[in-house]
């Protein structure tokens, strides 16, 4: 039970705080706090338990998201530590989108706008229902973001627990992911495979809950909410559903009272140095293009400004030293964690000092975060003194193309292709692009430009993911180019590169490439630019009018009111 003393404060705080005599997170008067705990009452709380603190735990559980599937599991032990620490726990379910399940679907547009939805939702949440502190539970692409986006405008003490990883499928001995479903769809297509394996592959790709077990966005945002302080050490390369996982998860609800009781906020602790650290290690690892989104995005909420040159910048400084799929054809978030995980990589990086060692979080500094790791598997985490390559895995491409920037992570696709030219071939969706690529109507040497399929343009930036998938899967990875102002799993193989800004919609000069017109792409320069003058680009423009997408509801309103790609292709943007 919870020390006498401790219920003592927090019933003076009740009896007392509208006379102003104890300065507490929450401003409550005693009418307004005794009109809610009626309500409380009337679901069978007592009175000596509303004389807690309350803490929201925001839970995306769900039954359509394997990510997120998990967290039923802990819930009840979460409580019981929170209570045993002495606050009073209280589940608030939030939206969990999982982007696998819309994916190649006109749902896919709502899953980019859902992460300022569930932004909307934290923040709604927690202010309407006053609460003292929050442990947020999520794990997937756009959740985790959303919900670290949400708490930084808050600005309450809390914590974020997420959920593991999945355990990669197998078939026929061969490693599996979830992308390798669209791969060999392709190839079931083509004639290259029959459907009794193709739908084995389907049957075998995703094995246990828990995130895709690639370097997606997933595993990205896990990772950035472990370096910017809010998770437990450890969480973010942990397999799901596993004692250590359960362990961790009971850290964190005990750690996130104590910060209630100290009345410790994200922002006092979370500077330019947390958010400089996760594009780091990004760098380091090769994640996921989102991430180019989304981490300028929270930094906003936090009154911090990144741009995407700042992450070129960034590359050009960290080594990529760690692999898995689809930076490695065979390694998956298994022998990442079997290596040393997160923390070895921070580990590896304080060795050669490229992360900063002071940055705080909620659990301790970077330093502590390491936990004295390095990589127990030098082919799967290796040293910065023999990187993989001596730059980061992302990086941003300027041109005639993209006058403000576009992104490719070259990670995931073999030097050779560093470099390539080639003539236009132009679709205004992935849909008609994706067909024309089973039909077999795109060739060996083509630059494929999607385009309308932006923040605005689609509206909701769908993933260009179904259409390289269908690439690779039909053997043309090294053989053709993808231009898009669409954007990309974290899981894309090959070269393709998103982002492209300003986009079509908003009249940029991808919506004035013509079929035929030469492309050239040279990450190394940092270049994507195309054979048509300033001249020809002004005489294609006359007259030109927006291909306009149908959009209703909330799709309609993020048309309205998000930002470009580059500048993190959200509707709090301007705040």
């Amino acid at each position: 039970m919870v020390a006498t003393d401790h219920l003592e404060k927090y019933s003076l705080h009740q009896l007392h705080l509208y006379q102003g005599d104890i300065d507490m997170i929450r401003q409550w008067n005693e009418e307004s706090l005794d009109h809610r705990n009626a309500l409380l009452y009337a679901m069978g709380v007592t009175e000596a338990d509303a004389q807690r603190p309350v803490i929201g735990i925001l839970n995306s559980w769900n039954e359509m998201n394997p990510g997120h599937f998990p967290f039923k599991d802990v819930i009840a032990e979460l409580k019981k530590e929170i209570y045993a620490a002495g606050a009073l726990a209280l589940e608030l379910p939030i939206s969990g989108i999982c982007d696998g399940i819309c994916s190649n679907t006109p749902g896919d547009r709502y899953t980019l706008p859902a992460r300022d939805l569930v932004a909307t939702e934290v923040e709604t949440l927690a202010e309407l229902n006053m609460l003292e502190g929050m442990l947020l539970l999520s794990t997937c692409d756009k959740v985790v973001p959303g919900m670290i986006m949400g708490a930084l405008r808050v600005n309450i003490p809390t914590v974020m627990f997420t959920g593991g990883y999945m355990a990669a499928g197998h078939h026929d001995g061969k490693m599996l992911t979830l992308t390798h479903t669209k791969q060999a769809y392709a190839a079931y297509q083509g004639g290259k495979m029959t459907k009794a394996d193709y739908k084995a592959i389907v049957r075998s790709a995703c094995p246990t809950p828990g995130a895709c077990p690639f370097m997606g966005t997933a595993n990205t945002m896990c990772a950035t909410a472990e370096i910017l302080g809010l998770s437990p050490f450890g969480n973010a390369s942990v397999r799901s559903q596993t004692a250590k996982w359960h362990d961790l998860g009971k850290e964190a609800a005990r750690r996130l009272v104590q910060l209630v009781k100290e009345e410790v906020k994200p922002l006092d602790l979370i500077t330019r140095d947390n958010f400089e650290n996760v594009v780091r290690y990004m760098m380091a690892t090769g994640g996921s293009t989102n991430s180019i989104l989304h981490i300028p995005a929270m930094a906003r909420m936090a009154g911090i400004e990144i741009d995407p040159k700042f992450f070129d910048e960034i590359s050009a400084q960290v080594p990529w030293i760690s692999a898995i799929y689809p930076n490695h054809n065979s390694y998956t978030m298994e022998e990442f964690d079997r290596a040393g995980g997160l923390n070895a990589v921070i580990g590896e990086m304080l060795e050669a000092k490229t992360i900063i060692a002071t940055a705080k979080g909620m659990f301790g500094t970077v330093e502590a975060m390491a936990m004295d790791r390095r990589s127990t598997d030098q082919d799967v985490i290796r040293s910065c003194s023999d990187p993989i390559h001596p730059h980061g895995g992302l990086a941003v491409l300027k041109g005639n193309i993209a006058p403000e920037s576009c992104i490719v992570k070259f990670a995931a696709i073999p030097r050779g292709l560093w470099s390539f030219s080639g003539p236009a071939k132009v679709y205004e969706s992935q849909d008609d692009a994706w067909h024309a690529m089973l039909n077999d109507e795109i060739v060996a040497g083509d630059v494929v430009v999607i385009r309308y399929e932006g923040p605005k343009g689609s509206p909701g930036m769908p993933h260009m993911e179904t259409f390289m998938a269908a690439v690779l899967g039909k053997k043309m990875g090294s053989d053709i180019a993808l231009v898009s102002d669409g954007r990309f799993s974290g899981a894309t193989g090959g070269l393709a590169i998103g982002h492209v800004s300003p986009e079509a919609y908003d009249g940029g000069p991808i919506a004035f490439i013509k079929d035929g017109d030469v492309i050239h792409i040279d990450i190394e320069r940092r270049s994507l630019t195309v054979e048509v003058s300033e001249e020809d680009f002004a005489r294609r423009r006359m007259g030109w009018k927006p291909i306009e997408k149908p959009a209703t509801g909330y799709l309609a309103l993020y048309r309205k009111m998000t930002s470009s790609a580059h500048s993190g292709a959200s509707i709090y943007w301007d705040l």
